[in-house]
Order: structure tokens, then sequence, then C-alpha cells
């Protein structure tokens, strides 16, 4: 059974639960393939093999697997004692953040279980319903965070007292993009940590610099404001960071190929 949001759209910037299943006991498989979403799996029971990246992860009950956008999987069960599993699958520029702070990364796209581990199964959203409502959206958005919390809690890198730099600088930017003023040297400060070594951390768990984060941050918040509201865009432009109506207008269009104003008669018109 499929769980997906009734729009299918969701923020690059944000995080969004797009579905949800749970596959009993059967010998299907998939791939060699690539997906263009994150799919997270664990398995019930029984066993079965992942192969991704030139390696192969022999898998059982209580362990769970990643698949990455992008990537070529193959994923199978096994053919003697074939497994059950629960998978959310979902999108966003802060899912490869939060697999990172739970161990999951392209490379390492496993974590077996631990003989004092809960069960995590309670935790996924299997169940599909027509027509989700605007609330039913927010919950299982919010369900997705809470399973992933608890893959950190169990599989984190950080466990040692590192600090999560990365989240300290994209916060920083999520609270103050709209400042015209802001730069990265101060997100740089606000992280207090070397400037190469950040941009390294922040392209390694977001997929991205920390310029183009903040550029994207803007954008989005001004793609939000054209489509659900009036306020002019000499004000829009100014809402998210920028002073010129006119340099604005022009990053605008370099992002989406699409003018404010074209945008903004396109997508209310949609609507």
């Amino acid at each position: 059974m499929k769980r997906m949001h009734s729009s299918g759209e969701y923020l690059p910037g944000g995080l969004s639960c797009l579905a949800g299943g749970r596959k009993p006991p059967n010998l299907h498989q998939w791939g060699p393939g690539v997906r263009d979403v994150y799919a997270l799996h664990y398995i019930i029971s029984g066993r079965g093999i992942l192969e991704t990246g030139g390696s192969a992860y022999a898998l059982g009950p209580g362990d769970s697997f990643v698949i990455f956008p992008g990537l070529e999987v193959f994923y199978y069960p096994d053919r003697l004692d074939p497994w059950a599993y629960v998978w959310n699958e979902f999108a966003g520029e802060e899912a490869r953040h939060l697999l990172v702070l739970a161990s999951l990364e392209p490379h390492h796209p496993v974590v077996y279980a631990t003989a004092a581990e809960p069960d995590l199964e309670a935790f996924f959203h299997p169940s599909w319903s027509p027509g989700i409502q605007a609330y039913e959206r927010l919950r299982t958005d919010a369900g997705l965070r809470l399973l992933l919390s608890h893959y950190i809690e169990r599989y984190t890198a950080a466990v040692d007292g590192q600090t999560d730099y990365v989240g300290i600088a994209s916060t920083y930017m999520q609270r103050n993009y709209w400042r015209s003023t802001l730069t990265i040297q101060e997100v740089v400060q606000a992280a207090k940590i070397e400037r190469s070594y950040l941009f390294r951390l922040f392209k390694q768990a977001m997929g991205c610099s920390l310029s183009s984060y903040l550029l994207r941050l803007r954008i989005e918040r001004a793609c939000e404001l054209l489509r659900t509201s009036e306020v002019s865009i000499q004000s829009i432009a100014y809402s998210v960071g920028y002073h010129d109506p006119l340099h604005f207008s022009k990053t605008f269009k370099k992002v989406t190929c699409q003018s404010p104003s074209a945008y903004r008669a396109q997508r209310q018109g949609e609507g």
C-alpha cells in the first residue's frame, strides 16, 4: 500500500514524505535501475541482498538500507527466506544532511541492527489515502522527521560529541536569508569553524555550496510569495534579501528561466 501527497509537489529546501509501503514476503526484486528520490527500507523479517556502488550487502531483520537518487541499485530477496520490509520515499534539500547524521551515505547505504535496538517499523508510514488533506500532509512530513530522528539517535556518526556544523550553517541561513547584508563569511563565523572545512562538510552533506543553498532559500520563498500573494515584485525582492528589484529579477530568471511576473501569471493562472 502506498501513501502519496495529492499534489506531488515539495519544496527542494525542505523535507517531504512522498510515499510509503509494506512489502510482504515474496520474490519481488527491483533493478538494476536508478531512482530520483530517496527510499529508506527497514527489514521486518527474512533476508535479502542490496547491490550498489560495486558492493553487495547481505541484510536481515532489523537492518536498513537507503536508495540514493541517481545511483544504480539492485535489491532482491533470499529465495529460501524472502524478506518483508516497510519503506518510505522522500525528497528535499534536507534529506541528504539528515541521512548523513544517521551514518547513511551513498558509499555507506546500510545500517545494521544491534541486539538492543527497538523495532523501527512503527515509525514508517505505509498507509495510503486518496485526496490527502493539508493537515495530513503536515503530519506525514512530521512523521518522516520523527522516523529519521530515531535513525540519527541510533546510528549517528556524531555520538562522540562532534558538532553539527552543517546543521548550524543551514539553520542560520534559513533564519537570515531575508537580510540583504547576510554574507557567507557571517555563516562561517556562526558555525565557528574553518571556512574551507565547512565548505567541504556542507557540500558533502547537502550536495551544494553554501551560496547555492542561500540562493535556493531566497528563490523558493520568492516563488511562494508570487504564487500565494499579491505583494508587489519590488516588495518580494526586498523580502528575500534583494534591495535592487532589477538584480532580483535577473537572478530569479536565471534560476527559474522565467521572470517573476511571468512566473506569477502562470502559477496563479494554474490555480
